[in-house]
């Protein structure tokens, strides 16, 4: 049997609500999720955060759902020292050893993440097709959030354009991340980067 992977998942506010679900709904049993949440009130500035994580981490992989800057900057930090991978999505964070992707499915693979970076990233799609429609869709590699599948469900038996099409859509009504929220290397917003890479995807999948 294979043995789990450790992910600690540190959030704020339950920002990573639909993450965690995700993982567990789509994980296919491969890991094994511990959850840190912060929800008191913080400061703007932190000068000594030791007081708001575990005196020791222990994981393979850690998710980087929190809110204030200067406590995903220390938590990458530790992480280095420990030599934990780090995934922070969206972050800015220049420490070695942290993956900072635009979303969670711009996230690209590579071999220190495991089997998270396998089952979860930038969406990695098989299709059959019948008849100009998708017959069936199989996720490789998806959002963590659950949206690749979701969506994914809702278009099988749609014609191959307007399944290209709404895929991207489908995908920016579930994704959670926010769409005030603007890359200016992108050129889009996280909720337009998520539809992008969606219908991207797709198009790759079916030969388009």
């Amino acid at each position: 049997m294979q043995k789990k992977q450790k992910i600690v998942i540190f959030e704020q506010n339950n920002k990573a609500s639909t993450k965690i679900e995700g993982i567990k709904n789509y994980g296919n049993g491969l890991f094994e999720v511990e959850v840190i949440s912060i929800s008191t009130s913080l400061p703007s500035v932190i000068d000594d955060t030791e007081n708001y994580f575990p005196s020791n981490i222990e994981a393979d992989l850690v998710l980087d759902y929190l809110i204030h800057p200067d406590l995903s900057y220390d938590l990458g930090i530790i992480c280095r020292q420990k030599s934990i991978p780090v995934v922070a999505s969206g972050k800015k964070n220049r420490t070695k050893g942290v993956f900072t992707p635009p979303t969670c499915c711009g996230l690209v693979r590579h071999f220190s993440l495991g089997c998270y970076g396998e089952r979860f990233g930038a969406p990695e799609l098989e299709v059959s097709l019948s008849g100009g429609r998708i017959k069936k869709i199989d996720v490789v590699r998806g959002a963590p959030c659950g949206s690749t599948w979701i969506a994914c469900q809702k278009i099988t038996g749609s014609f191959i354009d307007d399944a290209i099409t709404r895929i991207g859509l489908e995908t920016q009504f579930l994704c959670s991340a926010d769409p005030a929220g603007w890359d200016p290397i992108y050129g889009k917003s996280p909720v337009h980067f998520a539809g992008h890479v969606h219908n991207a995807a797709l198009k790759k999948a079916c030969g388009k």
